[in-house]
């Protein structure tokens, strides 16, 4: 009895193995992005770890070269560096490598090369809200203000306004940005000096001190005015130009002259059919800047003296500070590719085309 007893629970009870379970996970889709996004992840990690390396020079011979430079003794500057760097480039580099991705895998991203006793991790906490800040705020006004145009050139396409904004944005678009920023560092700065470039420099006004405050925000804002500017202008075009072409193909569909054919105000059409449907394209593109907003712009932020990621990334470059360069790019990439997947996710909840039936 008591063996019947047994079989007939364990003919009660599902048997599942783990193989069963991975198999079962393996074929959910969202499972599925989640683990590429992590080989992702390690697969840059480890890219950017080498390519580091591979670099002309290390940490140490760029300090050396610089003191020998000022007029140091060549070996007293090895002794410097020697006390001063937190690296020893005598270690085999798959050993450096094993490191790396074991700290990596604990979430600590190690100590900066050049800064002695400072981690990676608070290096990127301090400069990252600024750039987040600045670029943050262009992207913002530059999309609202290129979803507004771009919708008003469609509804006015083949007018002088249409073909005014068209080419006019089209040309800046085409203009790099650092050009617009040295372009505009030499008017307002120099030529006609409505700005103190030298008093702009860096985030914040010395004394300033940071909080929810009206002095705080004016002088941040002051501070980032310039950059904000070249963000804007140098990419609200593309945001115009992509909503112009999406209101015009959404303005072709049969759905909009049933809409009129039924007497709702054109207002309405406008916003609740036309706007609606026509920036659901434009909402990838958005995730993706958004991603990419948190690198920040290299020459941007130097040409401007403005403390941002950006900044930083370049300090590391030339200094070969090569934790802080792993670290910052990492913090890119993931940031991207995090942005990618909750994108597609949400994408495929925006449009209702694609909530079934779609494959990965």
């Amino acid at each position: 009895m008591a063996a019947v007893g047994k079989s007939r629970i364990a003919v009660g009870i599902p048997q599942v193995g783990i193989v069963p379970l991975l198999r079962r996970a393996g074929s959910h889709v969202l499972v599925r992005r989640i683990l590429r996004a992590l080989v992702t992840i390690f697969f840059v990690a480890s890219c950017t770890f080498f390519l580091v390396r591979l670099m002309p020079g290390n940490p140490v011979d760029v300090y050396v070269d610089q003191q020998v430079a000022q007029g140091m003794p060549r070996e007293l500057a090895e002794i410097q560096a020697a006390s001063l760097f937190s690296i020893d480039l005598d270690v085999p580099i798959w050993q450096q490598y094993v490191t790396y991705i074991g700290d990596l895998a604990r979430g600590d991203m190690g100590m900066s090369v050049t800064r002695q006793g400072t981690s990676v991790g608070s290096i990127i906490l301090q400069f990252l809200p600024w750039t987040l800040f600045s670029v943050g705020l262009g992207l913002a006004i530059s999309f609202i203000g290129g979803i507004l145009l771009g919708i008003l050139a469609a509804y006015k396409r083949g007018s002088i306004l249409d073909h005014l904004l068209t080419n006019l944005f089209a040309i800046i678009q085409a203009i790099p940005n650092y050009l617009v920023a040295v372009v505009l560092l030499v008017l307002v700065g120099i030529r006609y000096p409505i700005f103190d470039i030298g008093a702009m420099r860096g985030t914040l006004s010395p004394g300033v001190k940071a909080g929810f405050t009206l002095e705080f925000i004016k002088d941040a804002l002051y501070h980032a005015s310039l950059p904000v500017f070249v963000y804007v202008l140098t990419s609200i075009g593309g945001w115009m130009l992509a909503m112009r072409a999406s209101t015009e193909s959404t303005l072709n569909e049969d759905y909009v002259g049933a809409g009129l054919a039924r007497g709702i105000s054109p207002a309405k059409i406008a916003i609740g059919y036309v706007g609606r449907n026509a920036i659901l394209p434009l909402f990838t593109q958005l995730m993706i800047a958004i991603g990419f907003s948190v690198g920040g712009s290299l020459l941007i932020e130097n040409i401007f003296a403005y403390n941002g990621i950006g900044m930083a990334l370049s300090q590391a470059i030339l200094q070969r500070d090569y934790t802080l360069i792993q670290g910052i790019l990492l913090v890119i990439t993931t940031s991207v590719i995090v942005i990618n997947l909750v994108a597609d996710l949400v994408y495929s909840r925006l449009d209702p085309r694609l909530r079934s039936g779609r494959n990965d």
